[in-house]
């Protein structure tokens, strides 16, 4: 099995043990991680210079991607998804904040991820930093990524775990949301996201 998937399923487990039986938590669709000790906080450059912080995103719903941008499938497929939440969102997408984090800092520079990212949706915003940085706050995050050698020294690829966390307003880590499956439509996968982030917009 591939090992991003399965740190992907692993993130999700220890989600379903942090979230409990308790009936009074939110009914959310995808995997509940609220009160885990990992994934507290970031300090990169987003692709317009600025540095930031999760904290410079509070009061907004955010979601946080690690990939990049010369990633054929996962990566495209996440952002465009995302770009769908958005949509089902209408006038709440406002209150929520796409983040991409660069796994693959040595060919995604500023200007790149400036371009690439935004295109999905102008308000989708692309962080990245030095490479030690980028390797600590993939750690904090449980991300896993390595590289791949290719023919030639700048066609390489990257492994990575795929899947998104989604911190509500406050700044808390309360979801996992994993990739798509083999037996769920694009459509469903669009939907249990909207459907979360919507809880977590109305204060779940």
């Amino acid at each position: 099995m591939n090992r991003r998937i399965v740190l992907s399923l692993g993130l999700a487990s220890l989600g379903m043990l942090a979230a409990g039986c308790d009936p009074s938590k939110p009914r959310f669709r995808n995997t509940d991680v609220t009160g885990a000790d990992y994934a507290k906080d970031f300090a990169l450059t987003d692709h317009t210079g600025k540095p930031v912080t999760l904290a410079s995103y509070k009061g907004k719903v955010v979601t946080v991607f690690f990939g990049f941008t010369h990633c054929p499938d996962v990566c495209p497929t996440a952002l465009a998804e995302m770009r769908a939440v958005m949509e089902n969102l209408g006038p709440d997408a406002a209150r929520v904040q796409v983040l991409f984090v660069t796994v693959d800092p040595e060919r995604d520079t500023q200007d790149l991820l400036s371009k690439y990212v935004p295109a999905f949706h102008p308000s989708f915003v692309g962080l990245t930093s030095d490479t030690a940085t980028i390797a600590r706050t993939a750690k904090d995050f449980k991300v896993y990524f390595q590289k791949v050698p290719g023919k030639t020294p700048g066609s390489y690829t990257v492994d990575h775990s795929a899947g998104t966390f989604v911190f509500d307003p406050q700044g808390r880590l309360r979801l996992f949301v994993r990739p798509a499956g083999a037996a769920e439509e694009p459509s469903q996968a669009i939907e249990r996201v909207t459907a979360d982030l919507r809880l977590l917009l109305s204060g779940a």
